[in-house]
């Protein structure tokens, strides 16, 4: 990691980075705790990673960063992000805009609002994503 990526991701942990990955973490247990939504607990917690320190980092398909599909890239990866976003991907990206909302208000804060940004459209649209260095 870049000593820039380091120093945004300790500010982006401060002004409001935290309690979004605490916030994907809780939607990963509920996930779990239903056995039958481990598969969308796995990309929760790994979402969770990516919410906590998500400078040096980026979201991409997993087709595309592997250059072949499986099963989270194709129809059943389409039904399995329409339950998500039934069960937890409005509100994960609400909180997303909201916070980007409000740090957009200060110039220091734009950078980290985009970021919001980002995550609001990968939280509404989780399966079928990678997390890879930037």
């Amino acid at each position: 990691m870049s000593p820039v990526s380091l120093l945004l991701n300790i500010l982006w942990i401060v002004i409001g980075g935290f309690y979004m990955a605490v916030g994907w973490a809780i939607a990963g247990v509920i996930m779990a705790i239903t056995i039958i939504g481990l598969p969308w607990a796995r990309a929760a917690f790994n979402i969770a990673v990516y919410t906590l320190l998500p400078f040096g980092q980026r979201a991409v398909s997993r087709e595309e960063y592997y250059g072949r599909s499986d099963v989270g890239t194709g129809p059943l990866g389409v039904i399995g992000n329409i339950i998500w976003f039934v069960l937890a991907g409005w509100w994960l990206a609400i909180g997303h805009l909201v916070t980007a909302l409000l740090l957009a208000i200060t110039i220091i804060g734009i950078p980290f609002a985009w970021a919001h940004l980002k995550l609001a459209g990968l939280a509404l649209w989780p399966i079928g994503k990678v997390i890879v260095p930037a």
